[in-house]
């Protein structure tokens, strides 16, 4: 079945896109960098497995596209899905100037009710970005992202980490909020924090494999970025691509998922994985 709201097919020559090379942006390269070579690779992978030069992919939650347009400039058909009309409106601009507007689609929808704007097993890829932590019921809402995915397919989940955050509040003298987010059920530190929920890694590999998928590997984000001053990456001379280079080599070593900002899973289903 077709879906009405996907972007129209077309076979542009892909072009070349890194996260890391951005100069107008280079601290936000430090968010992205290991997640965008993760889903890069997987990308890759999955044109080669599909004989296909573009693939179907769905960004749940994907906002105003910094994962979106990069994706589309390597000549894939992305859906973007997020309740904002703000968010939505800003992809479309940026996907304009990228000059991949033909290829990205925005839709206002939210995980809960996915399926009521995207087609079911209609897609190779799903990034599912910054939305377990917003979502009702997590498994649910997972579930969907999963259930948007083709029979073989993958599945990029980025979500809070629970360590980064207790860390992060120690370091900064609040050691009553660190406590209360090592104890609390969602790991929130207090009234006042703005994030509804965070995960340890085996809370996320427990949701992506309770989906029905493998995963394929964990990584951790933003293990130091977060803690290094900005003075020093901005002015200190190849410290930002030190700092970069020192993050892609911390990020698959389980020691440091438990103080990582972020967690990083990719999920396959059992058809891509045997592959």
């Amino acid at each position: 079945m077709s879906d009405p709201m996907r972007p129209p097919v077309s076979h542009p020559r892909p072009q070349p896109t890194s996260l890391r090379s951005d100069p107008s942006r280079p601290r936000a390269s430090l968010r992205t960098a290991v997640v965008w070579d993760v889903v890069k690779d997987a990308l890759d992978r999955r044109v080669k497995a599909a004989g296909r030069e573009s693939l179907d992919v769905l960004d749940t939650g994907g906002g105003s596209g910094n994962f979106a347009v990069p994706v589309a400039r390597l000549g894939h058909r992305v859906t973007v899905v997020d309740p904002s009309p703000n968010a939505l409106f800003a992809l479309e601009r940026r996907a304009a100037e990228a000059g991949v507007a033909d290829r990205v689609q925005g839709v206002q929808g939210d995980a809960h009710g996915l399926f009521d704007v995207v087609e079911r097993g209609g897609y190779d890829a799903v990034l599912c970005h910054g939305v377990l932590e917003y979502v009702d019921d997590p498994a649910d809402g997972l579930r969907n992202a999963v259930g948007a995915l083709r029979p073989e397919g993958v599945l990029s989940l980025l979500a809070a980490g629970l360590g980064g955050a207790v860390l992060a509040r120690a370091l900064a003298g609040h050691f009553t909020e660190a406590r209360h987010a090592l104890g609390d059920p969602d790991g929130r530190w207090g009234e006042g924090d703005p994030v509804p929920r965070r995960f340890t890694a085996d809370q996320l590999t427990g949701l992506v494999e309770g989906a029905g998928l493998r995963v394929g590997a964990v990584h951790g984000v933003r293990v130091f970025a977060d803690l290094v001053p900005g003075v020093l990456v901005d002015t200190e001379p190849g410290a930002l691509d030190a700092l970069l280079k020192l993050e892609a080599a911390a990020a698959e070593l389980a020691a440091f998922h438990s103080v990582a900002t972020q967690l990083h899973v990719l999920g396959e289903t059992q058809e891509s994985a045997e592959a």
